[in-house]
């Protein structure tokens, strides 16, 4: 396999458009794979994803264009590593708050002497490239979530950390994080204290030389998060999609069948 499409799109100076896999449904993972999304992120950390229904859900990525991303449940090496070795291309990792978080994160993708992470790629080394191991360490995508006010404290050293390639925003979490519970959780923000906050994320990645990406709600806050710079914007998730299509369905029978 070649360089990923992923990593295609950013050297090309263009934005990756992301899905969200989080039903735990190999088969609605593999519709999303049919669609134009550059990558698909499989969502460990909430929704309704186990270890089986993971590994299934990246064989249904396999022989689409898609590049393969998990979110792990949290920073934790065991977890980093297995999805790694299940064929994953790149992580996601929750709640990276300090420097210190971040560096390990990087340890876990690396193999020696970049990092600690284990030798025995399994699926890795029939789904992904022929020489796996000799190329992983250059290919695999390490990306740390900012979505706390711990974080924002110490942003400045965690985008600086060397092997990181990117931040990915939790617009939700990094809300009632910063505003103590003042504002309600929610995708797509529009407050000005919050705008300033992911402006100043943004800038702050590509001021290091890094990538950063962010979570939306719906194709139009993605599509103005595109126009503003970001190099990853994500389009809600399956379930997020399939209940909006479901409701925007529903309307029109169900107001018939209410008439008086």
């Amino acid at each position: 396999m070649s360089e990923s499409r992923l990593r295609q799109r950013w050297s090309d100076g263009r934005c990756v458009v992301n899905g969200w896999a989080n039903l735990g449904s190999p088969f609605a993972t593999e519709i999303l794979a049919t669609l134009p999304f550059d990558s698909v992120t499989i969502d460990l950390q909430h929704g309704a994803v186990d270890s089986h229904s993971a590994m299934g859900m990246l064989m249904a990525l396999g022989g689409h264009d898609a590049t393969p991303l998990v979110r792990i449940p949290w920073l934790d090496p065991a977890q980093a590593m297995r999805a790694l070795d299940w064929g994953a291309h790149g992580l996601i990792c929750p709640m990276v708050n300090t420097a210190e978080d971040a560096r390990r994160l990087v340890s876990y993708v690396r193999y020696p002497p970049a990092g600690i992470r284990s030798s025995g790629p399994t699926r890795a080394l029939v789904s992904a490239w022929p020489d796996y191991q000799a190329r992983a360490n250059d290919e695999v995508i390490c990306l740390a979530m900012v979505e706390t006010a711990e974080a924002m404290q110490h942003l400045e050293e965690i985008v600086t950390v060397p092997g990181l390639d990117g931040v990915y925003i939790g617009p939700s979490d990094l809300t009632i994080s910063t505003t103590a519970g003042r504002l309600p959780p929610g995708l797509d923000r529009t407050e000005p204290e919050m705008t300033d906050q992911i402006r100043r994320i943004r800038e702050s990645c590509h001021g290091a030389g890094i990538k950063v990406g962010i979570h939306c709600g719906t194709p139009e806050f993605a599509a103005a998060m595109v126009r503003e710079g970001f190099d990853m914007v994500t389009i809600s998730s399956d379930t997020g999609l399939l209940r909006a299509a479901l409701q925007n369905a529903i309307a029109i029978p169900r107001a018939a069948a209410d008439e008086d």
